[in-house]
């Protein structure tokens, strides 16, 4: 349910408008440096500011409970929390009775005989993958291997090779809150969404560098189900493609084979990586190389004609409230942290 991985275990707790969100983590090695430093980088990452993101701004500063004395982990359950400050309740009553189209408010609401928490989408909201990015932090410090993610695509347009979407701390302020960005390839599109009231999607492509051969076990474990069930659990994901991907329903088996080559260290590996570092759910040397489809935000200040459940007909909805235009904007580091907790549970369990 809210809890992920055997031996490096992860559970999530909060809501996106409660007192706090965090998360418990089982399973660190002792020994480890770690301060409230360590996540800066990262959150930043996560955080809104770039160009068509939430409005929302809150302090995300991770405050340790436990697991941690002078400065080093001491193999004690790990506990994170993150307070909520800036919160806005009042946008969500009205999805009530008339649930937002794409949202897992009707879902929610049934599952838990509505005694869910609506505010901010409660449990089920985007804000919970803040302590999944902090628990990629810890565990990407028991990696000896990278894990590094980057947008390829927003609205179907193409990343710039070197250019990046986090503001620095010396770019400019806009009204809405947001960074003027000098190098932001989708600042039109992202302008023309907004303007129309609409959203877009993105897809974020994940390289894991350094990884030896090896890790990863046969069939229900198998480094791609791992973490294809952990990148499905980020709040969004459509699809998750490794090397070669759906591309390789169109090849022949002559083209998608790769055949090994010698490494000079009495090692070999495949020559194109087509299978994205990993063969019969094992990693085979290579990196690893997958994609993820982030679609596009469901929360949009565009009219939807849906179906009112208090008044039983069909009416007009006009979302109110602080949103993003593209959420894929901010989703890289989530997409390694949860990478880096798939890995740092295989590797603990070699």
């Amino acid at each position: 349910m809210n809890t992920f991985g055997r031996v490096f275990r992860v559970s999530l707790f909060g809501e996106s408008h409660g007192r706090g969100i965090g998360v418990v983590i089982d399973g660190v090695r002792p020994g480890i440096p770690l301060s409230i430093n360590d996540f800066k980088t990262d959150i930043r990452r996560r955080a809104p500011g770039a160009y068509g993101t939430t409005e929302r701004r809150e302090d995300d500063i991770p405050e340790i409970l436990s697991g941690v004395y002078k400065g080093h982990t001491t193999g004690a359950p790990l506990t994170i929390l993150f307070v909520n400050n800036d919160t806005e309740s009042g946008d969500y009553q009205l999805f009530k009775d008339t649930p937002r189209p794409g949202h897992a408010d009707f879902t929610a609401a049934l599952k838990f005989l509505d005694f869910n928490d609506p505010a901010g989408s409660g449990h089920f909201s985007g804000r919970l993958t803040l302590p999944i990015v902090a628990a990629g932090v810890v565990a990407k410090k028991m990696l000896a291997f990278s894990v590094q993610a980057s947008i390829k695509e927003i609205g179907g347009v193409p990343a710039i090779p070197g250019s990046s979407v986090i503001p620095s701390e010396a770019e400019e302020a806009l009204p809405d809150g947001s960074v003027e960005e000098k190098d932001n390839p989708w600042k039109d599109i992202l302008a023309k969404a907004k303007a129309e009231g609409d959203s877009l999607g993105g897809v974020v492509e994940c390289v894991v560098r350094d990884i030896p051969a090896g890790i990863g076990e046969p069939f229900f474990d198998s480094v791609e189900a791992l973490i294809s069930h952990a990148i499905f659990s980020i709040p969004g994901v459509r699809g998750i493609e490794f090397g070669d991907g759906f591309r390789a329903a169109r090849m022949k088996g002559s083209e998608h084979n790769d055949p090994f080559t010698p490494t000079g260290n009495g090692w070999a590996k495949p020559v194109k990586n087509g299978a994205g570092g990993i063969n019969g759910g094992i990693t085979n040397g290579c990196d690893i190389v997958f994609r993820v489809a982030f679609k596009p935000t469901s929360s949009i200040a565009k009219k939807q004609n849906t179906f009112n459940f208090a008044e039983g007909r069909m009416t007009g909805l006009e979302i109110p409230g602080r949103h993003d235009v593209c959420f894929a904007l901010r989703t890289p580091p989530i997409v390694e942290a949860m990478t880096a907790i798939v890995l740092a549970d295989l590797t603990l369990l070699q």
